[in-house]
């Protein structure tokens, strides 16, 4: 078993290279990478064998980097962070200093702060967000424990964190699309 700083130091070197890793987040377990870095997240949509219009998640680390990488953050995104039950994933209108190939046609991205110690940290250490998307092929369902991953993303990713691989992850983060004009939208509970 290995030891959560050492698994830091290796999944930061493979993001910090343009790689992709597999590890498990606050939901479940994820594909990641340097969310900045449109290559890597190329590589990711290319792994997925899915669209690349169809926008990926981006973790942060707290809400210093959150406002960081969007031009405004509404008012009520601040209530829901702070009182969500679950991990809540918020979309945001005009994000600015991501891959450009990781914002959606109508240029919004959605983030998340992440609660996971592990995540929160590696995060942390990159000093920019990294893409959380459900380590599944497209039309797959996601894997709802480390065992259920299929086998051609665990050989397409880099490297695969050693963390939390026999833990049971049950849904993934709620999902809340927030305007600047004020408009909300839930488009997964």
């Amino acid at each position: 078993m290995s030891d959560s700083a050492s698994e830091i130091k290796k999944a930061l070197a493979v993001l910090e290279s343009g790689g992709l890793i597999l590890y498990p987040t606050d939901t479940v377990w994820g594909i990641g990478c340097d969310a900045t870095d449109p290559v890597a997240v190329k590589k990711i949509y290319s792994l997925k064998q899915r669209e690349d219009s169809k926008a990926l998640i981006c973790l942060v680390a707290n809400d210093v980097m959150l406002e960081k990488y969007v031009e405004s953050v509404p008012e009520p995104a601040w209530d829901i962070i702070d009182l969500a039950q679950k991990p809540t994933t918020i979309v945001y209108d005009k994000p600015k200093g991501l891959a450009a190939n990781l914002v959606a046609a109508d240029n919004t991205i959605a983030i998340r702060i992440a609660s996971d110690p592990f995540c929160r940290q590696l995060i942390q250490r990159l000093g920019k967000p990294i893409v959380s998307t459900s380590a599944n092929l497209a039309d797959k369902p996601t894997p709802k424990s480390f065992s259920e991953v299929d086998a051609a993303i665990l050989k397409g990713v880099d490297y695969i964190v050693l963390l939390e691989q026999e833990k049971h992850m049950n849904s993934p983060s709620a999902i809340i699309k927030l305007g600047n004009d004020g408009t909300v939208r839930v488009i997964r509970e």
